[in-house]
């Protein structure tokens, strides 16, 4: 499966690349959201974080983290948002698995709705009982 990410893997677009290996790399988002912005993906174009193994879910973690520090250390911003999203309904905008690095500011204009719903204590026991790890 082809997709922008496998493009800047082969050249065909061109990047500004942090990092890359054998399975993951780094680059600059095109789209900054603020300055040091940058996307962890894996090479193979898993579709989601749930299409791939969970050895390569934890490298591409361990090298979000070693970005995140690296980030922080660049550009020093008032905090740091990591974002991974699966599928349309979860902002997935790309099908190609990766993890947004992004430094945040104060009145930075970048915005998260999470509009809380509390169905109590009984009903998130329920929830939880319903959750069997693999």
């Amino acid at each position: 499966m082809e997709t922008v990410f496998t493009r800047i893997l082969s050249g065909d677009i061109p990047a500004a690349i942090v990092y890359r290996d054998e399975q993951i790399f780094a680059f600059m988002d095109a789209g900054q959201l603020n300055p040091g912005h940058v996307l962890v993906a894996p090479c193979h174009p898993y579709p989601t974080l749930l299409d791939m193994d969970q050895d390569l879910a934890a490298d591409l973690m361990r090298l979000a983290w070693r970005v995140a520090h690296a980030v922080q250390d660049a550009f020093h911003p008032e905090g740091l948002t990591l974002l991974q999203a699966n599928r349309p309904a979860g902002w997935q905008t790309v099908p190609h698995a990766h993890i947004h690095v992004l430094p945040r500011y104060e009145n930075d204009g970048v915005g998260l709705v999470w509009p809380r719903k509390d169905p109590g204590v009984d009903v998130l026991r329920e929830y939880a009982a319903r959750i069997v790890l693999r």
